[in-house]
């Protein structure tokens, strides 16, 4: 094999890690829509729950006076602070959809841009060297080793920790 080859395989060894960063973060975005998506269903139940329990309340409206029903409990039956409860948290769950949607749009970026960088360094990068500076460079930048599990490690981590045991 020539030198050239050696070289160029090396390259694409570097794309392909490229590739599979973004795979990987992609898979986190579905997994976490997943998880977005239960909040949002029972954040969607909790209504339901909140409506029923409201629509149980009697109107207050002047008027002639009716006879009571037993359909309609009694205004003091109600109880007011399971609903408000129920309300905050209605709304701590919203919010934590609102952190999920905007984690998944960082890890969606973050995958984009690996995909980028994957082409970027497939057409314009022959050098082995060159190729993975540029990737350490890139998740450096990026704060990539925060997007991944701790078993994953990331080109940037191992630069680190090879640069960290040089320096012993």
């Amino acid at each position: 094999m020539s030198e050239d080859a050696a070289e160029t395989l090396a390259v694409d060894d570097v794309v392909e890690y490229c590739r599979t960063q973004a795979g990987l973060l992609s898979g986190s975005v579905e997994t976490m829509g997943e998880e977005a998506d239960e909040l949002l269903d029972e954040i969607d139940q909790e209504m339901a729950e909140i409506r029923s329990r409201l629509e149980t309340l009697p109107e207050d409206v002047p008027g002639t006076e009716t006879p009571s029903t037993a359909d309609v409990p009694d205004a003091s039956e109600i109880d007011v602070a399971a609903i408000e409860e129920l309300q905050e948290e209605l709304e701590e769950k919203q919010l934590l959809v609102e952190a999920k949607q905007a984690r998944m749009q960082a890890f969606q970026d973050l995958a984009a841009d690996y995909t980028e960088l994957a082409e970027e360094l497939a057409s314009d990068v022959a050098d082995e060297a060159e190729a993975l500076t540029r990737v350490v460079e890139f998740e450096a930048d990026a704060d990539a080793p925060a997007y991944f599990d701790d078993e994953r490690r990331t080109m940037v981590e191992m630069a680190a920790e090879s640069a960290d045991s040089g320096a012993e």
